[in-house]
């Protein structure tokens, strides 16, 4: 579809961009400069984030509200976590930032709840930020260097995205879900569709969906790849600020009737039925009823997707008087601190370990390979948004991502099962007024304190590595080839044992790839220089800055693929190492690892924006690509990454 021209009427998400933008102008395609209102981190990323924050010497954080989470890296099996958990504290009191302290919840819930407002702008080092989407919010995820530039006042650059309308109609009936509705939209779109995408939903059927299931939604939309997912804020969103005690943060915000889009889908809620996505892709999505009655051996309800409390009163109400199966491991992990809370005021935590539930701390845990890793290829439910083989800490587990309803059923039955078998839908009230009580959130010291603050760092703080600016001529081996769909998992694993070394780059670095070969890392480093080879959406998952670091690490100058994942390409960008694309993607299969290749005049052919000519020396031919790059990102390249980019630019 053509652009907007001044006499159409605007989506949602150009009204809040108009009112943000910075730097260039709302022409998709074109890379623009957004003002951020709020940031958000976490400690898996959020230990590098303030390292780079510190590194850029600003003193207080220039947002309306900055916050950081601890909700990653909580189990405490050594000293690391703790550490860092101290250093962010610190850093946080010193800076102008507000810290939620461990236990009060995953960030995505927490700041849904208490912090989100419609119509403002948001990012977060973690990829599950467009969940403010269900409120109302323009929330993105992003790397912790563009966070950390957000903090100290500068703009977050995107690509002015396309926009989906999705057209919800009807309403979704009993044992049916907002897990569904997401889940169809990854089996109709995939998990590269939404590349360069904003997800609009709109339509009669959004005034069903309460501002838990619409967080949801958008929650899981980032595995579509898509740049975000929002919601329009409307009596739906007023109702629950009001129950949390923030009627004075709403603001009407909804698209304009005339609204153009570049593309639009509807989806008939009530024509939905469970859904599954199957092992090892989110878009793997078949019927619950199609997969069958295959027994399973764990069931986990919970995370940033499936934590609210709405859902954890379905599941206490389906759960009620009923014993788990015997051959089932249940776990239960509320989203947040108020969720808790509110569940044993009610007497539904009671009944949820009356069932026979292992409940787990307010935090993201199984998710993240942080504990619960089902047993040798068990198959495992989970509520969660990703099922990417390993993942959940057991590389032969068989992970389906199911909603809450499906899961609790199941739980009991031993076997997948589709709760629709299971008669009518329990009822359940979602209260008026939720518990308010922010005292696990610290506020920052006064500006005129902050001096007087001291940042504590642990012996696991290492600095992190600075590129160098780009040689003229590029000569470097093939070190690693893989295929498509490569996950931020595969290049930077997580988990209970990987995780504590966020803070340590030379350590975590020697898991890099690991999980496709093991031999990876000590060859990247005898070679010095190299350069890895991948297929079509390169880099897809989580917003982790790692997969970028480690790589940089142990010596990566450019990755060459089909196509990459939007976080995990600026990620590159902001660390100087090159991202290339195949301008023919049959050159990908003429390419071997241990092959040599070249590119000479490199910083003329980047600076010119012109196809770029690879030569591969071992087998003498040449390929070309592309490096489609805005003029900021051409400097930081040339620069040899952000940092350095912007100590010479001011």
């Amino acid at each position: 579809m053509a652009e907007n021209q001044n006499n159409k009427g605007l989506t949602l998400t150009e009204k809040i961009i108009k009112s943000h933008i910075v730097d260039g102008e709302m022409q998709k395609g074109t890379e623009i400069g957004l003002r951020i209102d709020q940031t958000l981190t976490q400690d898996a990323t959020g230990t590098m984030a303030y390292l780079q924050f510190e590194a850029m010497g600003v003193g207080q954080v220039k947002t309306e509200r900055s916050l950081a989470y601890i909700d990653h890296n909580t189990l405490q099996s050594g000293f690391e976590n703790a550490d860092d958990h101290r250093y962010i504290g610190s850093v946080a009191k010193k800076h102008g930032i507000w810290f939620s302290r461990p236990g009060n919840g995953i960030c995505h819930q927490v700041h849904l709840e208490r912090f989100g407002k419609p119509g403002k702008t948001l990012i977060g080092s973690d990829s599950h930020t467009p969940t403010g989407g269900g409120i109302g919010m323009l929330a993105m995820g992003a790397g912790g260097l563009d966070v950390a530039v957000a903090m100290g006042g500068g703009a977050y650059y995107i690509t002015m995205p396309k926009i989906v309308r999705v057209n919800l109609v009807g309403q979704l009936s009993d044992w049916v879900s907002a897990k569904d509705v997401i889940l169809k939209v990854l089996q109709l779109m995939s998990v590269k569709g939404g590349v360069g995408k904003v997800i609009e939903y709109c339509g009669e059927g959004v005034k069903s969906l309460s501002v838990p299931e619409r967080a949801t939604i958008t929650n899981m939309g980032a595995e579509l790849g898509a740049t975000t997912s929002i919601f329009p804020s409307d009596e739906t969103t007023l109702q629950f600020l009001k129950a949390q005690g923030r009627e004075e943060d709403y603001v009407e915000l909804s698209a304009d009737p005339d609204a153009v889009y570049d593309e639009e889908l509807t989806i008939d809620l009530s024509s939905l039925v469970p859904l599954a996505a199957c092992p090892h892709m989110p878009d793997n999505v078949k019927t619950v009823e199609e997969i069958g009655a295959i027994k399973i051996d764990q069931v986990c309800i919970g995370s940033c997707t499936n934590s609210s409390l709405q859902d954890m009163l379905k599941v206490a109400h389906i759960l009620k008087g009923r014993t788990v199966h015997p051959d089932v491991s249940l776990s239960i992990a509320p989203g947040s601190k108020q969720v808790f809370n509110m569940l044993a005021d009610c007497g539904a935590l009671s009944t949820l370990i009356n069932a026979g539930a292992r409940i787990l701390e307010s935090a993201c845990g199984p998710c993240i390979g942080m504990g619960q890793s089902p047993n040798s290829k068990g198959v495992s439910l989970r509520t969660f948004n990703r099922n990417f083989e390993g993942r959940s800490g057991t590389k032969d587990g068989q992970i389906y991502l199911v909603s809450p309803e499906t899961a609790a059923v199941s739980a009991l039955a031993g076997v997948l099962t589709d709760p629709r078998i299971a008669g009518d839908m329990p009822k359940y009230v979602m209260p008026e007024k939720f518990l308010i009580n922010d005292n696990m959130v610290v506020p920052p010291a006064s500006p005129e304190d902050a001096d007087k603050v001291e940042v504590l760092r642990g012996p696991n703080i290492k600095p992190f590595p600075i590129n160098v600016p780009l040689p003229d001529k590029l000569s470097a081996t093939v070190s690693l080839k893989v295929g498509d769909n490569i996950t931020t998992d595969h290049i930077m694993p997580a988990g209970a044992k990987i995780l504590p070394l966020r803070s340590n780059i030379p350590a975590i670095s020697q898991y890099c790839f690991t999980v496709c070969d093991e031999s990876f890392p000590k060859r990247a480093q005898a070679l010095g220089s190299s350069i890895i080879v991948g297929g079509a959406n390169y880099g897809q998952g989580s917003s982790r800055e790692h997969a970028a670091l480690a790589p940089l690490y142990l010596g990566v100058k450019a990755i060459i693929c089909k196509s990459f994942a939007r976080i995990h390409r600026q990620n590159l960008i902001n660390n100087g190492i090159i991202p290339l694309c195949f301008v023919n993607e049959a050159d990908y299969d003429n390419i071997e690892q241990g092959d040599s290749l070249v590119i000479a005049n490199v910083r003329e052919l980047i600076q010119g924006g012109a196809e770029i000519t690879v030569k591969n020396a071992t087998k003498g031919y040449t390929f070309k690509t592309t490096c489609e790059l805005s003029e900021r990102g051409k400097g930081m390249i040339l620069a040899g990454g952000l940092l350095n980019y912007t100590k010479h630019n001011g």
